[in-house]
């Protein structure tokens, strides 16, 4: 299955082009029909010759912008949509800058209510603004909902979208953000999420925020599965969880293989910036304290720990302004303390050479040592030149380091001790 989010301003529009495109009501709620405005995340599916599309809608309001960072956060592409009669909005503006923070690299731009007027201009205008973003260059589709213009074009390129989608490992860890918990009669909590990457399974023990949970039973565009891998749609029958413990936001995680982490180190595209302001990861929102480290990196002190992997990509956004604040990724999810003068200079030194993916061997290199089960909690892969001491991992370095002093302190002590 692959998942994409529908994006952009124009509920109406948008809600309707997802119906002519799914056979589906994405607006789950009477009162979003009713307006004509999306006020939470809608879901459906349909079926591509690649393989099933499923699409997770999400509000154009400006008053719903954590909504839309819920939904959009744990998916790979972006159906973007604008409306030829209406063209580029302000909160196209906040949902394109979204996406770019979030390094979405995949996507499509769709222009709907194009019986109502000419889509090009509107094509030439939001092809422009995406194109200096992470999505770069987009295929663009001009489409009517309303007289079911275009949806076989908009097919066709959504195939091809997905075609273009890297799949990911079926054997990683699991890391579903929750972004709806709802009770079923007779069988109990029910959690949904995008699926990521790895496999969920009927029967798996897997960890909720910390409370540990069975998989009880499994399904996907409705249908009962035994297992399902990322990139999906899934909702999760759990064991062990009352749905009054469980909210959008949750992640429900394999054990062992996510740091549950409340302070960050990461990277930032500015440090000008507020000393508090809202992180979204996946489908959660927390509140942080922001400590600028040098010039391109902060330290995040979360209101409360969230499963993370360095080179995890979030948002930094300030509710009160409603506009993106930056984008940030995770370069330690187990910095050290800084508590000695000038240990922030010295950190700010450390994590200005951190670019690129984790490596285990560097990793390894500035910890000296490090215990290997903590080193996978932190999605840093294995290093290949430590040494190995139980479950420890050593830095060849560092061992001489400490054999130099060992010895030291033995002579020492032999002289003061004859």
């Amino acid at each position: 299955m692959f998942v994409v989010a529908t994006a952009g301003h124009v509920d109406h529009g948008k809600s309707t082009l997802v119906r002519a495109l799914t056979g589906m009501e994405p607006d789950r709620w009477v009162e979003e029909r009713r307006r004509g405005m999306t006020l939470d995340l809608g879901f459906a599916w349909t079926d591509l010759p690649a393989g099933p599309l499923a699409l997770v809608d999400v509000p154009g309001h400006e008053r719903f912008v954590p909504t839309m960072l819920a939904g959009v956060g744990p998916v790979p592409a972006v159906l973007f949509v604008v409306a030829a009669d209406g063209g580029w909005m302000p909160q196209s503006d906040e949902h394109l800058d979204a996406l770019d923070a979030l390094g979405v690299r995949h996507g499509l731009l769709a222009v709907t209510r194009a019986d109502l007027a000419p889509a090009e201009p509107a094509i030439a205008a939001a092809l422009a603004r995406i194109a200096r973003t992470s999505l770069g260059a987009v295929p663009a589709v001009a489409v009517s909902g309303a007289t079911g213009a275009g949806i076989a074009e908009l097919r066709a390129a959504l195939d091809s979208l997905v075609r273009s989608l890297p799949v990911p490992a079926p054997y990683g860890p699991v890391r579903l953000w929750v972004d709806r918990a709802f009770t079923v009669r007779g069988s109990g909590t029910v959690v949904t999420g995008t699926l990521g990457a790895g496999t969920l399974r009927v029967g798996d023990e897997l960890s909720l925020d910390g409370t540990p949970v069975q998989v009880r039973a499994l399904q996907s565009m409705d249908r009962p599965v035994e297992s399902i891998s990322g990139t999906a749609r899934v909702a999760v029958n759990l064991r062990g969880v009352p749905v009054s413990a469980v909210s959008r936001g949750a992640a429900l995680v394999t054990p062992g293989d996510w740091t549950s982490s409340s302070v960050l180190d990461v990277a930032v595209s500015t440090t000008d910036l507020p000393a508090e302001l809202v992180l979204h990861a996946g489908s959660a929102a927390v509140p942080v304290r922001v400590r600028p480290l040098g010039a391109a990196a902060a330290r995040l002190t979360l209101a409360r720990p969230l499963p993370l992997h360095v080179g995890d990509r979030m948002l930094l956004r300030d509710p009160g302004r409603h506009t993106v604040a930056t984008g940030v990724r995770v370069l330690d999810v187990r910095p050290p303390q800084l508590r000695r003068r000038g240990a922030a200079a010295r950190r700010a030194a450390v994590l200005a050479g951190l670019s690129g993916p984790p490596s285990g061997d560097a990793e390894v290199a500035r910890r000296g040592a490090i215990r290997a089960a903590d080193l996978r909690a932190m999605g840093v892969p294995a290093p290949t030149s430590a040494l190995r001491a139980g479950d420890w991992l050593i830095d060849p370095a560092q061992a001489g380091r400490w054999r130099a002093a060992l010895v030291a302190a033995v002579a020492e002590h032999a002289a003061a001790h004859p």
